[in-house]
Protein backbone atom coordinates (compact mmCIF):
# COMPACT_ATOMS: atom_id res chain seq x y z
CA UNK A 1 0.00 0.00 0.00
CA UNK A 2 1.31 3.19 -0.67
CA UNK A 3 1.18 6.17 2.07
CA UNK A 4 0.40 9.32 1.55
CA UNK A 5 2.22 12.11 3.29
CA UNK A 6 -0.82 14.29 3.46
CA UNK A 7 -2.43 12.11 5.57
CA UNK A 8 -1.31 12.15 8.89
CA UNK A 9 -3.17 10.14 12.39
CA UNK A 10 -3.31 11.63 16.12
CA UNK A 11 -3.73 8.81 18.32
CA UNK A 12 -4.34 8.43 21.88
CA UNK A 13 -7.08 7.39 24.53
CA UNK A 14 -8.79 10.90 24.70
CA UNK A 15 -9.94 10.36 27.96
CA UNK A 16 -11.56 13.05 27.86
CA UNK A 17 -10.27 14.89 25.07
CA UNK A 18 -9.48 18.62 26.42
CA UNK A 19 -8.26 21.92 25.18
CA UNK A 20 -4.51 20.98 24.39
CA UNK A 21 -5.47 18.10 22.45
CA UNK A 22 -7.82 20.31 20.50
CA UNK A 23 -4.93 22.72 20.11
CA UNK A 24 -2.88 19.88 18.15
CA UNK A 25 -5.67 18.67 16.12
CA UNK A 26 -6.39 22.30 14.90
CA UNK A 27 -2.94 23.26 14.29
CA UNK A 28 -2.41 19.61 12.54
CA UNK A 29 -5.51 20.32 10.42
CA UNK A 30 -3.64 23.52 8.70
CA UNK A 31 -0.46 21.45 8.31
CA UNK A 32 -1.91 18.22 6.52
CA UNK A 33 -4.70 17.55 4.33
CA UNK A 34 -6.59 14.86 6.17
CA UNK A 35 -6.04 14.27 9.55
CA UNK A 36 -7.86 10.97 11.18
CA UNK A 37 -7.87 11.80 15.43
CA UNK A 38 -7.36 7.66 16.29
CA UNK A 39 -8.71 6.74 19.52
CA UNK A 40 -6.81 3.65 21.27
CA UNK A 41 -7.12 1.56 24.02
CA UNK A 42 -4.42 1.80 26.52
CA UNK A 43 -4.45 -2.00 28.50
CA UNK A 44 -2.77 0.00 31.55
CA UNK A 45 -5.46 2.66 31.35
CA UNK A 46 -9.20 2.70 33.07
CA UNK A 47 -10.89 4.97 31.27
CA UNK A 48 -14.17 6.86 32.65
CA UNK A 49 -15.37 7.45 28.79
CA UNK A 50 -15.81 3.99 26.87
CA UNK A 51 -14.27 4.09 22.95
CA UNK A 52 -18.05 5.03 22.01
CA UNK A 53 -18.44 8.14 23.98
CA UNK A 54 -15.15 8.98 23.32
CA UNK A 55 -15.14 9.15 19.70
CA UNK A 56 -18.56 10.92 20.07
CA UNK A 57 -17.17 13.86 21.57
CA UNK A 58 -14.50 14.02 19.55
CA UNK A 59 -16.48 13.73 16.88
CA UNK A 60 -18.79 16.54 17.87
CA UNK A 61 -15.72 19.00 19.25
CA UNK A 62 -13.57 18.65 16.10
CA UNK A 63 -16.75 19.53 13.25
CA UNK A 64 -15.27 23.05 12.68
CA UNK A 65 -12.21 21.40 10.93
CA UNK A 66 -13.02 20.08 7.72
CA UNK A 67 -10.26 17.72 7.36
CA UNK A 68 -10.64 16.03 10.50
CA UNK A 69 -12.30 12.80 11.44
CA UNK A 70 -12.25 10.39 14.00
CA UNK A 71 -12.02 6.67 14.27
CA UNK A 72 -11.88 3.88 16.87
CA UNK A 73 -9.08 1.89 16.91
CA UNK A 74 -7.82 -1.13 19.04
CA UNK A 75 -3.93 -2.73 18.42
CA UNK A 76 -0.48 -0.71 17.82
CA UNK A 77 -1.34 3.14 16.70
CA UNK A 78 1.69 2.22 13.86
CA UNK A 79 -0.34 -0.67 12.60
CA UNK A 80 -4.06 2.18 12.75
CA UNK A 81 -1.61 4.38 11.03
CA UNK A 82 -0.78 1.94 8.09
CA UNK A 83 -4.44 0.96 7.71
CA UNK A 84 -5.53 4.43 7.35
CA UNK A 85 -3.02 5.09 4.48
CA UNK A 86 -1.38 8.03 6.46
CA UNK A 87 2.46 8.57 6.45
CA UNK A 88 2.65 10.65 9.44
CA UNK A 89 1.95 10.12 12.89
CA UNK A 90 1.02 13.29 14.85
CA UNK A 91 2.07 13.55 18.64
CA UNK A 92 2.39 16.35 20.84
CA UNK A 93 4.72 17.27 23.66
CA UNK A 94 4.11 19.62 26.87
CA UNK A 95 7.91 19.16 28.49
CA UNK A 96 11.26 17.49 28.35
CA UNK A 97 9.58 13.95 30.00
CA UNK A 98 7.25 13.55 27.67
CA UNK A 99 10.15 14.18 24.79
CA UNK A 100 12.05 11.44 26.60
CA UNK A 101 8.68 8.60 26.61
CA UNK A 102 7.95 10.07 22.94
CA UNK A 103 11.54 9.35 21.59
CA UNK A 104 11.41 5.99 22.80
CA UNK A 105 8.14 5.57 21.03
CA UNK A 106 8.57 6.89 17.86
CA UNK A 107 12.02 4.95 17.50
CA UNK A 108 9.67 1.99 18.33
CA UNK A 109 7.42 2.60 15.88
CA UNK A 110 9.66 3.72 13.23
CA UNK A 111 11.31 0.01 13.69
CA UNK A 112 7.84 -1.63 13.41
CA UNK A 113 7.20 0.39 9.90
CA UNK A 114 10.13 2.16 8.31
CA UNK A 115 7.36 4.11 6.25
CA UNK A 116 5.79 5.81 8.83
CA UNK A 117 7.21 8.94 10.38
CA UNK A 118 6.68 10.79 13.68
CA UNK A 119 5.78 14.71 13.03
CA UNK A 120 6.16 16.19 16.94
CA UNK A 121 4.02 19.66 17.58
CA UNK A 122 5.21 21.70 21.02
CA UNK A 123 2.00 22.42 23.13
CA UNK A 124 1.19 25.82 23.63
CA UNK A 125 2.00 27.50 26.53
CA UNK A 126 -1.68 27.87 28.05
CA UNK A 127 -1.86 23.76 27.16
CA UNK A 128 1.35 22.41 28.87
CA UNK A 129 0.17 21.66 31.87
CA UNK A 130 -2.88 19.76 30.46
CA UNK A 131 -3.19 16.19 31.07
CA UNK A 132 -6.27 13.70 30.76
CA UNK A 133 -5.36 12.09 33.76
CA UNK A 134 -5.18 15.18 35.88
CA UNK A 135 -8.59 16.97 34.42
CA UNK A 136 -10.46 12.92 36.01
CA UNK A 137 -8.93 13.99 39.16
CA UNK A 138 -10.07 17.53 39.32
CA UNK A 139 -13.56 16.54 38.14
CA UNK A 140 -13.74 13.38 40.68
CA UNK A 141 -12.72 16.14 43.82
CA UNK A 142 -15.56 18.62 42.41
CA UNK A 143 -12.66 21.16 40.56
CA UNK A 144 -13.70 23.59 37.70
CA UNK A 145 -12.94 22.38 34.33
CA UNK A 146 -14.50 24.88 32.12
CA UNK A 147 -11.23 26.56 31.35
CA UNK A 148 -9.34 23.32 30.80
CA UNK A 149 -12.24 21.50 28.63
CA UNK A 150 -15.07 22.06 25.73
CA UNK A 151 -18.22 22.60 27.22
CA UNK A 152 -19.73 19.48 26.10
CA UNK A 153 -16.49 17.12 27.56
CA UNK A 154 -16.80 19.94 30.63
CA UNK A 155 -20.29 18.60 31.20
CA UNK A 156 -19.80 14.83 30.59
CA UNK A 157 -16.98 14.36 32.71
CA UNK A 158 -18.56 16.59 35.70
CA UNK A 159 -21.51 14.03 35.30
CA UNK A 160 -19.53 11.02 35.02
CA UNK A 161 -17.15 11.80 37.73
CA UNK A 162 -20.56 12.43 40.48
CA UNK A 163 -21.79 9.06 38.95
CA UNK A 164 -18.62 7.56 39.79
CA UNK A 165 -18.42 9.08 43.49
CA UNK A 166 -21.96 8.61 44.34
CA UNK A 167 -21.62 4.25 43.94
Amino acid sequence: MTLNPGTAVYTGTFDPIHLGHLDIIARGSNIFERLVVGVGINPDKSPFFDMAERIAMIGDVIKPYPNVEVQGFDGLAVTFVRRIGARVMLRGLRSASDMEAEFTMSLMNLNLDKEIETVFLMAMEPYSHLSSTLLRQIATFGGVLDKFLPPLVSAALQKRARDRTTR
